[in-house]
């Protein structure tokens, strides 16, 4: 039995619910696997880490993978970076709509006008600056080592999904983060269900071949924990375990 929560985004509050749940459903040490996207548009990055971290370090049962958001945070505060080829609107991460200056703010640095995008060279600078002295080395270092994929009982947990076609271990990473575009289409047996999130949706679905997860926390949706027990899916809600069927 495993349990997967989806894309956080800084939601604390859905955090500790969607733990509650699963706890209730499976007691203290259920298997969990997390799927990345830990940071952006909520405004509590900074207490969802600190959580993160220190469940891991009393031994919890977790596996907790890399997200996109969380690599796009990790390179500004080494680098300075804003943007990502994989960005198809060219929106920056200082981009309000992408949630940086959010994260940011989580770690008391103020971006001048959260509003609207900053790309001024100078601005950007200074703020990555700022955000290498207010970030903890453990958070950055927390994300960086995440995983990419796990594989486990007939489920390849993943950011964003695999490349169609190409061998689990030969996935690349900016697929295994970003894909969306021949990925979500795909109907073809993988060889393992896909549990994924990225792609936000309003609640948990079942496509036959994956499931993706995301239930879009980080725009104030729910975060819906699934469970997959005996070959079956099911949500978790305060009433119970709802069957999560194919769509």
């Amino acid at each position: 039995m495993i349990y997967a929560i989806g894309d956080i985004h800084g939601q604390i509050e859905q955090l500790e619910r969607a733990l509650a749940l699963v706890e209730a459903d499976g007691g203290k040490d259920a298997r969990i696997v997390f799927v990345g996207d830990y940071t952006d548009r909520g405004l509590n990055s900074r207490a969802v880490i600190d959580r993160l971290i220190a469940s891991d370090a009393t031994g919890r049962n977790w596996v907790m993978l890399r997200g996109n958001h969380d690599r796009m945070f990790t390179r500004f505060v080494r680098d300075a970076v804003i943007d990502d080829a994989a960005i198809a609107s060219g929106k920056g991460w200082l981009h309000p709509l992408l949630g940086g200056p959010a994260t940011l703010a989580a770690y008391g640095v103020e971006v001048p006008d959260s509003t609207v995008e900053t790309r001024d060279a100078d601005i950007v600078a200074a703020l990555s600056e700022q955000a290498r002295a207010a970030v903890p080395k453990a958070h950055l270092e927390f994300l960086e080592s995440r995983p990419l994929m796990h594989v486990e009982d007939g489920m390849a947990f993943v950011h964003a999904g695999i490349r169609p076609g190409v061998a689990l271990v030969e996935q690349d990473e900016e697929d295994l983060i970003w894909i969306r575009k021949g990925w979500l289409e795909d109907e073809r047996d993988h060889g393992v269900l896909v549990v994924h999130g990225h792609t936000a949706l309003d609640t948990p679905q079942h496509h036959g071949n994956r499931v993706n997860i995301d239930g879009g926390a980080g725009y104030g949706r729910p975060l819906v924990p699934v469970v997959f027990d005996g070959g079956q899916a099911f949500t978790l809600t305060e009433g119970g375990r709802i069957a999560l069927n194919p769509v």
